[in-house]
C-alpha cells in the first residue's frame, strides 16, 4: 500500500489526530452525503467495509445495519472498536491478501478513500474479489480524491498532498473496474469536504 507516513502527515496514524483532522474538513458532511446520495442502506443489510478506518461512517448507517470493517492500521481499529464495538465486527487486516473465508457475503461493499493508495494491480485485484463476495444485485461504493478539468490550482494542489501515492483522475478509477460488473457509474463530486477539493465515486454494480 503506497502512502506517505513521514514528516507532519505521520501524526495522522493517531486515531484521534485522524478524525479530528478530517472533520475539521468537513468529513462529517462527506460522510452524510455517500451515505444519503450513494449507500442508501436498507434495514438489516450487510455491509462490507474495506479500508474502514475509525469507522465513522457507522454514524450515518441504521443500527441493525450488519456491518464488517478492516483495515491496516491497529490502532485504528482499536478505536472502532471501542467507539462501534457493538454495533459491527472489526479486523486488522491487509485488505489486500484479505481471504474470501474472512470477506462475508454483503449486499454492500465500501472502499473510502483506499484505492488512491493501492497501485492499479491491487486496486483491481481488489474490486473483482469484493465482486465475489457481492449479493446478486449487490453494490461495490469507492470514493477517492481525484484529478479533473477543469479543476481549481487549490484543489489540485491540496489533492497532490494526500498521503496516498496514487491519485488518478476519475476515468483512470473506472478503468480499474473489471467488465465482470454489469455496470459502472462515474460521479465527480466538488462538494463533499468544506475545503476546494474534488473527488470521484464509483458505483459498480454485481
Amino acid at each position: 500500500m503506497a502512502q506517505v507516513t513521514s514528516g507532519i502527515r505521520s501524526i495522522l496514524s493517531n486515531p484521534f489526530v485522524y478524525d479530528s483532522f478530517q472533520n475539521l474538513l468537513g468529513a462529517e458532511r462527506h460522510r452524510r452525503l455517500i451515505c444519503s446520495d450513494y449507500i442508501r442502506p436498507g434495514d438489516g443489510g450487510m455491509i462490507v467495509d474495506v479500508g474502514c478506518g475509525t469507522a465513522m461512517i457507522l454514524q450515518h448507517l441504521p443500527n441493525d445495519v450488519r456491518y464488517f470493517g478492516f483495515d491496516l492500521s491497529p490502532a485504528y481499529i482499536d478505536a472502532a472498536k471501542a467507539r462501534y464495538g457493538m454495533r459491527g465486527t472489526f479486523m486488522c487486516r491487509d485488505i489486500t491478501q484479505l481471504s474470501d473465508e474472512e470477506l462475508p457475503q454483503c449486499d454492500t461493499a465500501l472502499a473510502i478513500g483506499l484505492l488512491h493508495h493501492l497501485d492499479d494491480a491491487d486496486a483491481t485485484a481488489l474490486i473483482a474479489h469484493l465482486y465475489k463476495r457481492l449479493a446478486p444485485g449487490g453494490r461495490l461504493i469507492t470514493v477517492d480524491p481525484a484529478y479533473w478539468e477543469p479543476q481549481s490550482m487549490v484543489a489540485r494542489f491540496l489533492i497532490s498532498r494526500d498521503r496516498g501515492q496514487n491519485v488518478r483522475d476519475g476515468e483512470a478509477y473506472k478503468a480499474l473496474v473489471p467488465e465482470i460488473y454489469s455496470h459502472t457509474q462515474l460521479h465527480r463530486r466538488d462538494d463533499l469536504l468544506h475545503i476546494p477539493y474534488s473527488h470521484a465515486v464509483l458505483e459498480c454494480t454485481k
